[in-house]
């Protein structure tokens, strides 16, 4: 993907005409400016002068162009560094069916890395691919009015935005379990199928789970360092209303893992249980075949007994087979074997 550089400058609660990432570290040093700066897919190269620019220190810059890492914030010197993931849904016409074995099933959302950076009146947003709609985070900005309560703001509306799309996320893999537990029951439904896509929601959900579940921990730690630095209290409704969406969102998915973890018990259970209707069938039918065998058997004796070589032998034995196959019958029934 090529590289894709994006911002924008506040002053004084007014927008700024154009934008340079050059200019990043001059408007740090003027209070009275506010600005986002986001790098979409950059280069080695671009990070190396961001870093170098803005004094970044180069274990956040390596977290950040590492191939993967987990969601944490940590506090330098400098300025806060904090990774999240945000989760896009696909859509059903764009899974690559195509592209992937038919015993493979598609993943429902993707994960698309974010880093940031934030330094006094500077946010930085850096993502590795394409996939997350920076669009959003920027609406969700003048929604809760961006430049009024500063760089608290900026930090807000983006993990904001992260944590809905997670919720999204979470409620999107509830109604999939609930569609499979009404598959556990549907006898048309082939337990292969129904297998395959319970691992494979099993599988969705443990990536959900690595996302999901520390966020609580990365806006309980940035909650405390805005109380510690005596920051605007306007925004403090707001994050807690964050961190309450964030813990909801974490204890969804511990209630999922639940739920899938009950779903794998129950087709196990349905499948021992159809198991035992097979082999009651079974057993039941070769009771009843064997009542004609025996019969015919001892009729077929080479030895003169009752009804030899007469057709009162034939009706005697024709009539015994079809009472005793319909007694094992009813009585098979009534235990319900059949």
């Amino acid at each position: 993907m090529p590289e894709r550089i994006r911002g924008q400058i506040w002053r004084d609660g007014t927008k700024v005409e154009g934008f340079d990432l050059s200019e990043v570290s001059d408007c740090i040093s003027d209070p009275g400016l506010l600005v986002w700066a986001d790098l979409e897919c950059p280069t080695r190269s671009t990070m190396a002068r961001l870093a170098d620019e803005l004094d970044l220190d180069p274990f956040a810059v390596e977290d950040t162009i590492a191939a993967a890492e987990r969601v944490k914030t940590v506090t330098y010197a400098q300025h806060t560094f904090l990774m999240v993931y945000a989760v896009v849904l696909r859509a059903p016409d764009t899974q690559p069916a195509d592209e992937r074995p038919p015993t493979q099933q598609a993943s429902l959302f993707d994960l698309h890395r974010i880093s940031v950076f934030v330094k006094k009146n500077a946010l930085i947003t850096v993502r590795r691919t394409a996939g997350f709609d920076m669009d959003a985070v920027v609406a969700r900005w003048a929604d809760i009015g961006d430049e009024q309560y500063g760089i608290g703001a900026l930090l807000h509306g983006l993990l904001d935005v992260v944590v809905d799309g997670h919720f999204d996320a979470v409620q999107h893999l509830d109604d999939a379990m609930e569609d499979v537990e009404g598959m556990l029951f549907d006898e048309k439904v082939a337990g292969r199928a129904l297998q395959r896509q319970t691992y494979a929601l099993r599988k969705d959900l443990v990536l959900l789970r690595r996302v999901v579940l520390p966020m609580r921990e990365v806006i309980a730690g940035i909650q405390r360092r805005r109380f510690d630095n005596h920051a605007p209290p306007e925004l403090d409704p707001h994050f807690s209303d964050l961190y309450d969406h964030a813990l909801r969102a974490a204890e969804w998915t511990e209630s999922l893992r639940d739920m899938v973890t009950t779903v794998f018990e129950t087709n196990l259970s349905l499948a021992d249980a159809r198991l035992n209707t097979v082999m009651k069938k079974l057993t039941a039918w070769a009771a009843i075949i064997a009542v004609p065998t025996a019969i015919t058997g001892w009729y077929g004796q080479n030895i003169p007994f009752p009804g030899y070589a007469n057709t009162v032998g034939f009706i005697t034995s024709t009539a015994v087979i079809v009472a005793l196959v319909a007694v094992l019958f009813v009585s098979f029934r009534r235990r319900d074997w059949l």
